[in-house]
């Protein structure tokens, strides 16, 4: 068994899981669901925007009877879109995503981004939308719609603000986290809640550019352990409690991704790798999002 996180909702939920971001095409997504259902992954992270919910629920259909699974043996979680905010809208896009993924619930569901589709990033009605959004995917909650609710990208700001007038609170936030990318404020705050801190491009950028996988003291770390570089980035992350979404289509590399919890570094490894932090970015920054 993986090691799982207990969420403020009661809920267990993985410490790593399969992210699904620019895996489309049914051939595709199904022989990387295969490998990561044959490699011990029961976490499946995807969205509206991602475009592959239906590709998804048809895998899973075919794949879960092959591995002997039900649908409550794995996790899955999907996102709001930012096109998706506001009164009704949520209900209906949650909706959708059930549909598209052939589920009677979701394990997770999140708020992708705190802004609105098509308002400029300091309009005030962004702060409106989210706050009907999360009325309305508070009652699904209450109708056993969803298990856990979550936001993603939220800053400090937009959390404190969910914070004060919510009912249902937060599970888990979800953000670019890495050792060149540590939110200290973020992570301290969700401590505080104890909302479960879930890391996305944890190994950087997909680009041959990865300046984070091929940092030196990742490589020099890596090369002490025998691990690969995504695998020591991943450890980093989950010897901290930080949940990590590693996404691959490639075989190996997705086993290789999960098997990070036979080793562990040592505190001056943790201690080197955290000295790498200089606030980049590899994917969205929310700053600017009232």
């Amino acid at each position: 068994m993986l090691p799982s996180i207990k969420l403020l909702s009661g809920h267990q939920m993985p410490l790593i899981g399969l992210g699904t971001f620019k895996i489309t095409g049914y051939e595709n997504v199904f022989k990387t669901m295969e490998a990561a259902l044959a490699s011990g992954y029961r976490s499946f992270d995807t969205a509206s925007v991602y475009r592959n919910e239906i590709d998804i629920g048809r895998a899973l259909k075919e794949l879960l009877p092959k591995f002997k699974l039900q649908r409550q043996d794995i996790f899955i979680t999907s996102k709001l879109g930012p096109a998706e905010q506001g009164k009704s809208n949520a209900s209906q896009a949650l909706e959708g995503s059930l549909q598209r993924l052939g589920c009677e619930y979701l394990d997770l569901y999140l708020i992708h981004w705190p802004g609105a589709h098509k308002l400029k990033p300091g309009d005030r009605m962004h702060q409106k939308l989210r706050a009907e959004s999360w009325a309305e995917l508070e009652n699904a909650y209450r109708q056993n719609k969803v298990n856990s609710l979550g936001v993603s990208n939220y800053l400090p700001s937009h959390l404190e603000e969910l914070l004060a007038t919510c009912a249902v609170k937060p599970s888990v936030l979800q953000i670019e986290y890495h050792p060149h990318l540590i939110q200290t404020n973020i992570k301290s705050l969700c401590d505080k809640h104890h909302i479960h801190l879930q890391a996305y491009s944890s190994l950087g950028t997909s680009n041959t550019e990865n300046l984070l996988i091929k940092d030196p003291k990742v490589k020099e770390i890596s090369a002490h352990c025998h691990k690969s570089p995504a695998q020591v980035l991943l450890r980093w992350a989950v010897q901290q409690q930080i949940g990590v979404l590693p996404k691959s289509t490639n075989p190996e590399h997705i086993a290789e991704n999960i098997d990070v919890f036979s080793f562990t570094l040592s505190e001056e490894q943790m201690f080197e790798l955290s000295q790498l932090d200089h606030q980049k970015h590899y994917c969205w920054d929310p700053a600017q999002v009232r």
